[in-house]
This record gives structure tokens, sequence and C-alpha cells, in this order.
């Protein structure tokens, strides 16, 4: 008999739904993985009684003849960016340790509502800073991943969502949140061979999300296929009258409208993606992923984004700069850590919880960000960047004119070991493909498309035009019928 805990999200649902399992079975099955999957550290805290209540509740209701609910019988893992009512949200960091929320996130909120279960908080990086998870103040998510030949150096996962891709890699958990900034829910899709997708910024509500750069931050799913990113996507997504920047617009029906068939559509391939050193296996796998499309009806055409070497630059000082405003109201006063020694003033208790709280990458950021925003530096550094990212965007529209969507590699190499990337600018350099969308507020999509040498995976990024999550979640669906990617890692933990 198939283990539950190898099926995906549709599987669960559907299975459910006949009967063919329990929601119950489903949860235990899942609760027993989380459990013994502590070597891989993606967990802050486990949740099972979350997801054993909500799958008694859809046990109950097929029991009573009643309709179930879109998300029944499936526990998910949760990005503990997200609030969680009553369950310590941290954002991985010093300074919220023990914070427990009194209201729930609008996205988890729907995910509950849609009858989803959650298994518990996923580590990342702190504040959603970094791109290997190797900033979390609870430790390293190890990525459950191994390079071939005998190297078993632990492998970052990605990040910022590392703990949610290294848990779905593992079949841990069948799907999470994740949230994506510069590349935080692709990059670490393509380092763990699964699916994410960045919708459109604006899609899914950003209240209750620990903010880090709030014109950037973008929640979305994170699962093994392109239909369960698709079905978690209907549930989180929607208009939230708590958030200003939330769009109100209805939810298309992404699952139902999903087709592999690309014909008609022309598929743009960004000529200033081909940045210099590129390993020569993604160099391969874009010009498979080109072939596929083609295979897949596309037409195929050549774009420029002239503006693209700018975008890490700009990126790299609009984002810190925001995160040095949002992450001003964590002083110790209100909630979470507070450092006070007697005979300190106010200012010298401000200053010892961020030094006490914040981890050296997030210090590193607000320095930046208050560099950047200071009197003297403001025009030369802020409002140079913003005429940047306009004019990036601008790029964008104007390969609209020629193309539906665009195809490229989502990162420049494979997964690289913990440790190995010491340097600043060489972490920051793992965004570069990602960046340049998150900057145009687009919906973006990462699928696995094969393994390098060493047996580890590679992904394809499809970028779409605003809204259209439909043709770029297509446009993945028919890379992923035609990649056939179905491996995994060995279970070592």
């Amino acid at each position: 008999m198939t283990d539950i805990t190898d099926l995906g999200i549709a599987q669960l649902r559907d299975g459910v739904r006949m009967g063919t399992f329990s929601a119950r079975e489903v949860a235990d099955a899942f609760v027993v993985k989380v459990s013994k999957a502590k070597a891989l550290n993606a967990f802050i805290v486990e949740t099972p009684d979350h997801a054993i209540a909500a799958a008694k509740e859809a046990d109950a209701a097929r029991a009573a003849g009643e309709t179930l609910k879109p998300l029944a019988g499936v526990p998910i893992g949760m990005k503990d960016l997200f609030a969680t009512k009553g369950v310590q949200t941290t954002a991985a960091s010093h300074i919220l340790e023990g914070f427990k929320p009194v209201y729930e996130s609008t996205v988890s909120q729907r995910l509950w509502d849609a009858g989803a279960g959650m298994l518990g908080k996923l580590n990342m990086d702190q504040f959603a800073m970094g791109s290997s998870n190797e900033t979390s103040y609870f430790g390293n998510v190890i990525s459950p991943w191994r390079r071939g030949g005998g190297d078993n150096a632990p492998l970052a996962p990605g990040g910022s969502s590392g703990g949610s891709s290294a848990a779905i890699a593992a079949r841990v958990v069948p799907g999470a949140t994740g949230t994506d900034t510069g590349g935080s829910i692709r990059q670490p899709a393509a380092f763990t061979g699964i699916s994410g997708i960045k919708p459109t910024y604006g899609r899914c509500s950003r209240w209750g999300v620990v903010a880090f750069a709030s014109s950037l931050d973008q929640a979305g799913p994170m699962a093994r296929s392109v239909q369960d990113c698709a079905i978690l996507l209907e549930s989180m997504a929607g208009f939230d009258p708590k958030d200003s920047t939330s769009l109100e617009l209805a939810v298309p029906k992404w699952e139902a409208n999903l087709s592999g068939n690309l014909r008609g559509k022309k598929i743009g391939i960004p000529r200033e993606y081909r940045v210099d050193g590129m390993p020569a296996e993604i160099e391969a796998l874009w010009q498979q992923g080109i072939d596929w499309v083609k295979d897949a009806g596309a037409e195929v055409v050549e774009v420029s984004l002239p503006h693209t070497k700018y975008a890490l630059p700009a990126y790299y000082i609009i984002a810190p700069a925001e995160a040095s405003s949002n992450l001003a109201r964590y002083d110790g006063v209100r909630y979470g850590l507070r450092e006070l020694a007697e005979g300190q003033n106010l200012q010298d208790m401000y200053a010892a919880t961020r030094a006490a709280g914040f981890g050296e990458e997030v210090k590193r950021r607000i320095l930046i960000g208050t560099y950047v925003l200071s009197a003297g530096f403001y025009d030369a550094y802020y409002t140079q960047a913003q005429k940047v990212r306009t004019l990036i965007a601008r790029d964008f529209e104007n390969a609209w004119m020629e193309c539906d969507l665009l195809l490229t590699p989502t990162a420049p190499s494979a997964a690289f070991a913990l440790g190995d990337k010491g340097d600043p600018l060489a972490m920051y350099m793992n965004d570069v493909f990602t960046v340049p969308s998150s900057l145009a507020g687009l919906p973006a999509m990462s699928v696995p498309g094969g393994l390098d040498k060493g047996g580890l995976p590679l992904g394809l990024q499809i970028i779409g035009k605003p809204l259209d999550e439909q043709g770029v979640l297509d446009a993945a669906l028919a890379i992923e019928q035609r990649a056939g990617f179905t491996a995994r890692p060995d279970s070592w933990w």
C-alpha cells in the first residue's frame, strides 16, 4: 500500500472525500513524520493538536454527509512569518522568542477556514533575510538532499523559506506557505526540487505577516506539484480590507483551468539573464526548458530587459530601507525580548534589546537601510533605486508587447553547502534571476527541471504578466509534464 505521506495535496484531498482513508489517518501519518525529522531542523514549533483537530472536523463532516471544505484532510506547514493565534510566532528571531499573537494572519485564517490543519511553524531565515536559511536564531535548516559522490556536507535548502522547502522535499508536509520578497519562495523551491509560486503583488494579504520590505513581500504556496500550488493559492488569495495593498479582485479557479497546452503562447527568453560564469548545467537546463515549451506548442522569442543588471543593487537598497523602517517596532516596550539593566534609560534599553535580539544579517540590513534613508544620502541612493525600479518595471511592460511569459533559470547554481557563502555579496548573488520580477510585482514560479551532475535539483522559472497566475501555472505544468521530475532525497534523517 502507498505511504500516505507520499501523496500530494490533490491526492490527499480526493482520498479523504472518497473515503479511501480518513483525515485522521492522514494527520497521524504526517505528525509521525514531523516528529522523526528533527535532524532537518525544519520546524521551530510542532502543533500536532491543530492538525488532528482539523482532521477530526473533516471526518465528522464526512460522516454527517456534509460537503467537505476545499482542504479538508490536508495538513500543512506554516512559515514562522505568519501570525498564528496562541502559537509562538518569532520570524526565527530571538527578539520575538516566546511571542504568541492574539490574532491570526489573513492567509493562515483562510487556510484554516478551507479545512487545512497546521503541523507546525516552519524555520526560516531571520525576518526573511537570507538565501540559505543560515540566519535563523533557532539554527540552520538542513536540506534533505545530499550531493552524490560521497560528499555528505550539509546543504542549504535555500532561503528564506528553507524550512518550508526542506519539509516538503523530505515528505514531512505535503505543502506549506512561503513568503517571497526577492525570491524566497522560488530559490528554495529550486534548491530542493519542489514547486513554488510568488503571485502578483497584492493577490495575498500581508496582514498578520511579519513585515520585511512592505512593497515587495508577498505570500505564496510551496508544494510538490504545480496542481498542489494552484489548490493552495486559491485558498490563500483574495481581497482583504485590512491590507491597503490588497487587490480587490475575485480569485480565479486556477486548478480547474490548468492546462499544459501552450499553443498560441509566446514565451520570451531574456538575453540579459545569460550572466557571465553561469554553469554549463544551468545553460543546458534552460535550453531544455525552451525545447519543452516549444513541444507544448509555444513560440519562443528573444527579448531584452536592459536594466536587469541594476536589479540586485536597487533591491539591496530598497529592501533594507523598508526593513529598517519596519523593524523599528521591535524596541522591547510592547512585546518580545526586553533587555533592561538597572540604571538604564529608555534609549539604553532600546539599544540593548536590539543588540541582543537581532542577528548579524538583520543588523547589517538595518544599518544599510538606515544609511540610505539618512538625510545626506536619501537622494543619492534610495531615490535613485526607486527610479531604477521604475525602469525595470518598464522593461517588463515592453517585453509583454512581444511575448506572454518569460522563461529563465531560477537560481545561478544548484544548492551549495552550508557555510560556503560567507561573503554577504556572494550570498546576495543567489537572487540575481528572481529579484527583477519581485521589483516589478509580477507573478513568478519555480518548477523542478532536472538534476545536476552531483544529483541535486535545478529549477526553471516562469514569469508572467500582472495577474496572469493562470498563464504562469500552465507553463509550469507544461514543463512539469515534460521534465517528469520524480527524484527525491534519500531518507538519511
